[in-house]
């Protein structure tokens, strides 16, 4: 089943929840919405599934408008954050129920749930109830009763938000290997633009209801088509320095000089905005072409094994994401070294200009 999405617009009590939002999924794909909190994302996907109408545009399924059609009608599953599942219901029922809604047989309810199960490693908790159950088994549980009746569509609203990260790290990883065996479209709803890397598939970003980008994930995260793309498929955000280029060199806030290297070169002259992801920003130099400059810590934030380094200096206050741990103390004195060919290069507008080479850079 191919669903489409066009031009669909959701307005309630005079605020725009979608604004004009045109998508298409295929058959057999895995697709996430990555955006910030109250973006869009639950609301859109309510649309898809049929629990919500939209003002205006239409929702197809297989070339066939359903835009009118309610849920009941629909061969849709959702999973949500919470663990919702029926408390007074065995593991077993709570998968079979969506199944004996559709008077499925009996011999064949068991087949499928016990496949099911196995498939998601709860087969041996079907006689348990869910409140015995760890949050990661409920949540499994939850998963199955979706996937058993086969739906053409599965929605996932943020599903491993309130799971431990071990827990998620190999959700993920089952979740993939799920969905490339089936003709289903799956849609997996996240706030965490790492999560939307470890899915893969396509992305959407969505910000205020609107669709800033959408595609391959990899080609989303390498190639954003605006300075708002880059900032929300970055975790920290994006570094965004304003800047010059002019001659055979690149400036930044008229102070920062440094020549041109060969994946700038072509850019024509002007003023631009340059941006570089945290996580490319080292301690040390590592490539030819690593600008130096001087900076003073703000905040080592040390979160587990790496470290999110706020620095400053009279002219930028950027962000380093760093393996390992690095202990500093306030306003100790630094230097930091930006490799030139990781920068993106944006126009006033804010659209993109220059996506940063994918070359490597030698070892310090």
């Amino acid at each position: 089943m191919s669903l489409k999405l066009e031009h669909v617009t959701r307005i309630v009590d005079g605020q725009v929840h979608i604004d004009d939002a045109c998508l298409s999924f295929e058959p057999g794909s895995f697709n996430v919405l990555l955006g910030r909190t109250l973006a869009g994302k639950t609301s859109l996907m309510r649309l898809m599934a049929g629990l919500d109408r939209p003002s205006s545009g239409r929702v197809l399924m297989n070339g066939a408008d359903v835009t009118g059609v309610p849920v009941r009608q629909r061969n849709v599953s959702m999973v949500y954050q919470q663990f919702i599942n029926y408390p007074t219901l065995t593991v077993f029922e709570n998968i079979a129920s969506p199944l004996r809604q559709a008077g499925v047989a009996k011999e064949l309810i068991v087949e499928k749930v016990e496949a099911t199960a196995r498939m998601l490693r709860i087969d041996k908790l079907l006689s348990r109830y869910p409140l015995e159950l760890s949050g990661g088994q409920q949540q499994r549980t939850a998963m199955a009763r979706a996937l058993v009746k086969d739906a053409s569509l599965i929605l996932f609203d943020e599903p491993l938000v309130n799971l431990d990260y071990k827990l998620r790290e190999e959700l993920r990883q089952e979740m993939r290997e799920l969905f490339q065996a089936r003709h289903t479209i799956a849609i997996y709803a996240t706030t965490e633009p790492n999560e939307a890397l470890a899915l893969g598939g396509t992305t959407t970003i969505l910000h205020e209801g609107r669709v800033v980008q959408s595609g391959k994930t990899a080609e989303v995260y390498h190639r954003p088509q605006q300075v708002l793309a880059a900032e929300l498929f970055s975790e920290p955000a994006i570094n965004l320095m304003p800047g010059r280029i002019s001659g055979t060199e690149v400036s930044f806030a008229d102070c920062v000089h440094f020549p041109l290297n060969p994946d700038l070169c072509g850019i024509a002259e002007g003023e631009y905005r340059f941006g570089v992801r945290p996580s490319h920003i080292g301690l040390v130099p590592s490539n030819d072409d690593d600008l130096e400059l001087a900076v003073t810590v703000e905040l080592a934030e040390i979160s587990g094994s790496e470290t999110f380094l706020h620095v400053r200096n009279e002219q930028f206050v950027l962000v380093l994401h760093l393996p390992g741990v690095h202990e500093y103390a306030v306003d100790t004195p630094i230097l930091i070294y930006i490799p030139t060919h990781k920068l993106f290069v944006f126009a006033a507008d804010g659209q993109l200009v220059q996506a940063p080479s994918r070359r490597q850079g030698r070892a310090a």
